[in-house]
């Protein structure tokens, strides 16, 4: 058959239908179905998929051409990196003025070191910002000078008179003086950050004096002008973090007792004078609070657990990290509160999650649905209890953290997988008694034989998992290489219908770390998620090329994947993974002996949009060939290359 060469062409579909169909992927397919043609990306760019999107990039001459492109947008997000006073931040700053200064509605600096004349040329034209981060940013407040003009600080108001957000946090420099000058720029501010930052609360270490004093101190920032703002702007301010900070419990009274402040969002990360009463007088006050975060308050007890439980009846986030004197008492009535939506207990060394699972058992009206728990580093947590909360929790959690449960087995796996499929957060780090067998949803042993720790009456698993029960496997001796599974095993997970890690299809994230029992037998059976995003993998001594292959060819969304301490993985393995890994982003091999220059090359060759890479202790690495990638990858910002090229590294040093 001939073709005609005067066939009329095919019609461009319309906007919108392109449109429409890109509205059914995810945000990683949309972003690669944009570079297929000119259309395509102009349907990507559509405005319902440029929700929360922040541009990020570094103070360099290749930007000034991303920021005259941004220049089409009708609003943006800036993220700008390693800015200083020389002519190439300057020049960028003046280009983001000119061409982005009605659109940015969120700037961000980190790891800058602007002068004041610089962003006084900018602020003025940034008319529509929400959000500004100036988070570390000293050199603006060392000299105590800034905003100190009053012409500055009308054309500074004139623009930020709409800033919602504003982050100060670990600003070294902040004084009264610099601090009131700002915020008075800033009337109606919702989020206000000062975490890390040096507050007087009680005593002036300058003035040898408590604080109180009517002039404003050009040394320090005080409660005193803290809570002048609170007052002033108590109207619309919700959000406070003092993290970080020497807040006392008297200073955390004046500020929760502040006249018609409301707050939804408190965070006192890290507060370690703080106490019961100091957290019952806050909720007391306080009852609306929506977000707790008391993490690192060691000072804590479950007293205050019980406080919030009663006290706080529409709480959705409440963070507990490292509160190690918090025990289980209490628990069970928090998770009675119904709008509970995240819980962070992580670090508490004396929680098992059987109060967890009591306070989970109340009537279905009454109990928490979480989204997000996180029990990292509860080590009295044990397979019962993580049994009984996955199937408490199948229907709402979506983000489980277990790192460091080192009393988790297979048995825990069984469960996750079987009931929480729709998790698409799961870390297992360190979790050292998880093994293949447990990935893979399989017992050890035919079903005959008799479970000696649970009785014939406790939970049981099937072979085929035909009807939904458990058993509970027996505790696998110690072993220095973990057991392999054979063909037939293999054979036989193939054709059951168990519950393997396989179950869990919406998994974004995925961390296996240093459970070294682990092997290439279930790694390449069941780590086949289209959707994962990021993966790690690191320390698990017996995983060789055949798994990064076959995460490779399985898993082509990953944008950051960890390989550190893999002594298998090889140039190989890399050439068979890199061509199917094109988003990736975040690449760590930190340790892996056996890969050389080669995998260099490959990444050149086929990783384009990596941001950070990591061949530290690489012996087989060369200097030349890491300068060499760090000119030809375009988003190239951090390469981790120390001790590259070191023949006979001390095994001390790969630990």
């Amino acid at each position: 058959m001939e073709y005609s060469d005067d066939l009329p062409e095919t019609p461009d579909l319309p906007l919108e239908i392109i449109v429409y169909i890109l509205s059914f992927l995810p945000a990683s397919d949309r972003k690669e179905a944009s570079l297929v043609c000119r259309s395509w990306y102009n349907a990507s760019q559509d405005l319902r998929f440029q929700r929360n999107v922040t541009f990020s990039f570094p103070a360099s001459a290749a930007s000034l051409a991303l920021v005259r492109g941004l220049a089409k947008k009708p609003r943006c997000s800036l993220k700008i990196s390693q800015l200083d006073g020389f002519s190439i931040s300057r020049s960028l700053l003046t280009e983001v003025g000119l061409c982005l200064g009605s659109k940015v509605d969120s700037l961000a600096l980190p790891g800058s070191s602007l002068t004041e004349a610089s962003l006084l040329d900018l602020l003025p034209r940034l008319t529509s910002l929400r959000r500004l981060d100036v988070r570390g940013l000293d050199s603006l407040f060392m000299s105590g000078a800034f905003l100190s003009r009053e012409e500055h600080r009308r054309q500074v108001r004139s623009a930020l008179s709409g800033l919602e957000e504003l982050d100060l946090s670990d600003l070294r420099y902040l004084s009264d003086l610099t601090f009131t000058r700002l915020t008075s720029c800033t009337p109606r501010l919702r989020r206000l950050s000062l975490a890390g930052c040096h507050i007087a609360f009680e005593f002036d270490p300058y003035r040898g004096s408590p604080v109180g004093a009517v002039e404003d101190s050009s040394a320090l920032l005080s409660l005193r002008n803290l809570r002048r703002l609170l007052t002033e702007q108590s109207s619309t301010l919700k959000a406070l973090d003092l993290s970080r900070t020497s807040i006392t419990p008297e200073s955390l009274r004046i500020i929760a007792q502040v006249q018609d402040l409301v707050l939804e969002e408190l965070h006192l990360q890290g507060c370690r004078e703080l106490t019961d009463y100091s957290v019952e007088v806050l909720i007391k006050h306080q009852p609306k609070l929506l977000k707790l975060d008391i993490s690192g308050c060691t000072g804590l007890t479950s007293r205050s657990v019980e406080a919030a439980a009663r006290g706080l009846e529409s709480l959705t986030h409440l963070s507990l990290s490292g509160d190690w004197r918090i025990t289980e008492k209490g628990l069970a009535e928090l998770l009675s509160v119904s709008s509970l939506l995240s819980l962070d207990l992580s670090e508490c060394l004396h929680i098992s999650g059987v109060e967890l699972v009591k306070g989970l058992k109340g009537s279905d009206t009454a109990k928490a649905k979480l989204e997000a728990l996180s029990l990292r580093s509860c080590t009295y947590l044990r397979d019962p209890a993580v049994f009984s909360l996955a199937q408490l929790l199948g229907d709402s959690l979506r983000e489980l953290d277990l790192t460091s449960c080192i009393n988790v087995t297979d048995v825990s796996v069984y469960a996750i997988s079987a009931y929480l499929q729709k998790l698409e957060v799961l870390r297992l780090g360190w979790c050292k008694e998880v093994t293949d067998w447990g990935l893979l949803g399989m017992g050890q042993r035919s079903e005959s034989e008799p479970d000696e720790e649970m009785g014939d009456k406790g939970p049981r698993f099937t072979r085929t998992f035909g009807n939904m029960g458990f058993f509970k496997p027996p505790r696998m001796p110690f072993e220095e290489r973990p057991k392999l599974l054979t063909q037939n095993d293999l054979q036989q997970f193939r054709q059951q219908a168990g519950a393997s890690l396989l179950a869990l299809r919406r998994l974004r994230e995925l961390d296996l770390s240093a459970c070294a029992k682990l092997t290439d037998s279930s790694v390449t059976q069941v780590i086949h998620f289209p959707d994962l995003q990021r993966l790690s993998l690191s320390m698990l001594p017996e995983l060789t090329d055949a798994s990064l292959a076959s995460v490779g060819r399985r898993c082509r969304s990953l944008t950051s994947l960890s390989l550190s301490h893999c002594p298998g993985i090889t140039d190989r393995g890399v050439a068979q993974a890199a061509p199917y890994l094109q988003r990736l982003q975040h690449l760590y091999l930190s340790c892996c002996n056996n890969i050389t220059d080669r995998t260099l090359y490959l990444l050149m060759q086929h990783c384009r949009r990596l941001k950070t890479v990591d061949i530290s202790r690489c012996k087989n690495i060369s200097m030349t060939t890491v300068d060499l990638l760090q000119s030809q990858l375009p988003f190239l910002e951090n390469v981790q290359h120390k001790l590259i090229g070191v023949a006979d590294l001390p095994l001390t040093d790969c630990f």
